[in-house]
């Protein structure tokens, strides 16, 4: 268990942390997390607020243990395993809260969780023929983008709306574009692979 294995790991752990609090029915406890009127006229649930940071903090694991697995060569199969897993627990369950609690549209997670299972499914089949495929700059820049849009929705999307910008749906939705159009990058690039037993 190196470093970049255990900062994977606690991005696991920092995520289902997050889940729960979005999900569990504190009320069921007489629990209730503070409300704040921003601006006269939004109200934030602190719940929402430390989901956030939790998220950026997670978020921030995600490049940190890739940085330091490749600078001094920590690479692992079980490193690459649990990255994968933790990036889906993260990023996917928060989109679909996200969705069923009426903050996104339920289109984005259909669409990013289904570029998931496709680009898996593609990389399963080209490790099963002897080749391993890397990810893509524009599969990066989703992964990005997902990051920035959900944890601008966790924060109510704010400065900005305040003024009215809709900026995390406009990034959510950039996000989802360039999930379908990495999902497609991924199997015309390798539909050679995919086919070579057929």
């Amino acid at each position: 268990m190196n470093l970049p294995n255990k900062l994977t790991l606690s991005r696991l752990v920092l995520s289902i942390i997050i889940i729960i609090i979005l999900i569990f029915p504190f009320h069921l406890i007489n629990f209730s997390f503070p409300e704040y009127l921003i601006s006269g006229k939004l109200v934030v649930n602190l719940k929402y607020i430390i989901s956030g940071v939790l998220f950026i903090i997670a978020s921030l694991t995600d490049f940190l243990d890739g940085y330091i697995a490749r600078k001094y060569k920590l690479v692992t199969d079980f490193g690459k395993f649990l990255d994968a897993i933790a990036d889906k627990v993260l990023v996917n369950s928060v989109l679909i809260i996200l969705a069923a609690q009426g903050f996104i549209s339920v289109i984005i997670p259909v669409v990013v969780v289904s570029r998931d299972i496709l680009v898996d499914a593609i990389r399963m089949i080209a490790s099963n023929n002897g080749k391993v495929i890397a990810a893509g700059k524009s599969g990066k820049v989703k992964a990005a983008l997902l990051m920035i849009g959900i944890a601008l929705t966790l924060f109510y999307n704010l400065p900005f709306q305040i003024y009215n910008l809709n900026v995390s749906n406009v990034i959510l939705l950039l996000a989802t574009v360039l999930a379908v159009y990495s999902g497609l990058e991924y199997y015309y690039l390798n539909k050679k692979t995919l086919f070579l037993n057929k």
